[in-house]
Order: structure tokens, then C-alpha cells, then sequence
């Protein structure tokens, strides 16, 4: 389907984690091992056109009927790590989300809500069997939390260029912005910013974020790897923005201004990442 395969990804950003084989149990780490060793493993852009298709249909189909064998895949010292798709969880998960989102009228013209409805009844059934499933991977539309970037340094940074731009010529997904970090690293960034935060302001939207990330990232391996995948928002971006964009070393600058006591320094480096993301955000409700 040619016309699917020119699509931009949605403009979401993605937060990964990446377990070492040893964290999965048999038979699911056979199925791992043997799925890493093929040829040609999907990619993000694969991932988003089957879940692009299951929205053709009427009525659409908000949810798999069966949840994905598919990961992604990457190596870590030499350990192959894996980050399952868990489309069907996923699913779910935006789906009670989207009502945030979206005006009644809209969601139902979107969504109907039998659809929903019929969803809503099959995770209940489903949650009941696997009370502690939880998705490897959490998305974010229009933005990138700010409490994501709290688990990252700038010189884990990566950006690639590309071709591919708002408009630009290119292969979709040329164009890269991404995060990597140990998920020990992760969890003592962590906890460093969750304590100066709770020492210096009151607890508000921030720290309850940080709190239920933080929860989030202890059910995973302490070798696994964490990801932040700008996605879909290198499109919104220029390359020159792209460039010019780091976020994370803005929220660390702002977290050790704090803790310095430096609050004139702590406003202009989370000024300067608001006034970023909010230009951003503004462009979901542009003509």
C-alpha cells in the first residue's frame, strides 16, 4: 500500500524501555531470542501503518483482536535488549485516555460508542487475567513531558538530520532526535530531581508525574535500557529547531538552579522549555 507508506507518523513523542533477554521468562524469551536473530525486524514506521489500517475498516478498529508478537529490538554491551509492542495493551491505555482529548462529538464521530463500549468490556475481562501487565512503551501527543526529559543527560543526546521535514523532501523517519540512557542512570536522575523538587516547591502536576514514572520504570530490569523517541515531532520541527533543542539540558539546568537556590536561573532555563514546547503544543489546534 503505497499511500500508507507516505504517511508521517503521528505527531507523538515515545518513552521505551528495553529488557535483556534474562528479564523475560520461557517460553517468551525463547520466542525473543529467535524473533532478534532474524532478518529485517519492524520498525517504527511498520508499527504505525498497521495500526493506521486497523482504523480503515467501519467501524474502525480501536483495538487488536490479539496483541502483537512484534518488538523492537536493539544491543546494549553486547546483550541483545528487547522493547515489545504490546499494541493491544496500548490500545487500551489511549483509549481511556482519549476522552482527555478529544469533544464528545468528535470522539463519537471517531469513535462510536458501541466501539468504545465493546473495548472498554474486553480490557475489563482481560485486566482481571493480567493484573500486572504493564507496556514497555508510554507515548505522548503534541509534546514530550517534562518529567521524561528529567531521566536524561545532553550528551545522550543523538540527532540526526535527515531529509525529511515539515514539507521537506526525504524518506519519512530520516530524521532523528533521541535519547538513551542505563535505566540505573534513569532512576537516579530520577530520584535526585523528585527530592529537589519536593525540598524546594509544593508538590503539584511535576511531582506526581515524576512519582508515577519513577513507579513506572521499577518494574523493568535494572540493566535495561531507556529510550526518548522525539518520533513523529521531528516533522513539526525544522532541522534548525531540532538542532538548536536541548531539553534536557534545560530541565537539568533548571534542577540544579533549584537546589543551588538559584531560582532566577531555575525560571529562565524552564522558561526557555516552555516557551519551546509551547509553540509546539499550540500547532494540535491550528487550522
Amino acid at each position: 500500500m503505497p499511500a500508507v507508506s507516505s504517511v508521517l507518523v503521528p505527531y507523538a513523542s515515545y518513552l521505551r524501555v528495553y529488557e535483556p533477554l534474562a528479564a523475560f521468562a520461557e517460553p517468551e524469551r525463547g520466542h525473543w531470542r529467535r524473533y532478534a536473530a532474524r532478518d529485517g525486524t519492524p520498525t517504527a514506521q511498520d508499527e504505525l501503518r498497521r495500526s493506521l489500517a486497523d482504523l480503515l475498516p467501519t467501524p474502525p478498529v480501536p483495538v487488536p483482536v490479539h496483541e502483537s508478537a512484534d518488538a523492537f529490538i536493539t544491543e546494549v554491551d553486547g546483550v541483545v535488549c528487547v522493547c515489545p509492542w504490546r499494541t493491544r495493551l496500548r490500545g487500551w491505555l489511549a483509549l481511556e485516555e482519549l476522552g482527555e482529548v478529544l469533544p464528545v462529538p468528535l470522539l463519537d464521530a471517531v469513535l462510536p460508542p458501541v466501539v468504545r463500549g465493546q473495548a472498554a468490556k474486553d480490557y475489563e475481562r482481560w485486566r482481571d487475567s493480567n493484573p500486572d501487565a504493564r507496556p514497555w512503551i508510554r507515548t505522548a501527543v503534541w509534546q514530550v513531558p517534562v518529567r521524561w526529559f528529567t531521566l536524561f543527560s545532553d550528551d545522550e543526546r543523538t540527532f540526526e538530520p535527515g531529509g525529511a521535514g515539515p514539507g521537506g523532501a526525504g524518506p519519512a523517519g530520516a530524521r532523528v532526535l533521541r535519547y538513551r540512557t542505563p535505566m540505573v542512570q534513569a532512576r537516579r536522575r530520577l530520584a535526585r530531581s523528585l527530592k529537589t523538587l519536593r525540598d524546594t516547591v509544593e508538590d503539584g502536576p511535576l511531582v506526581d508525574g515524576l512519582v508515577e514514572v519513577g513507579r513506572w520504570l521499577e518494574e523493568f530490569h535494572p540493566r535495561s535500557l531507556v529510550e526518548l523517541d522525539y518520533g513523529g515531532l521531528v516533522h513539526v520541527l525544522s532541522c534548525a529547531q531540532l538542532a538548536e533543542d536541548h531539553s534536557a539540558a534545560d530541565v537539568a539546568a533548571a534542577i540544579t538552579a533549584l537546589r543551588d537556590g538559584d531560582d532566577e536561573g531555575a525560571g529562565e532555563a524552564y522558561g526557555r522549555l516552555t516557551e519551546r514546547w509551547r509553540a509546539v503544543r499550540d500547532r494540535q489546534f491550528a487550522n
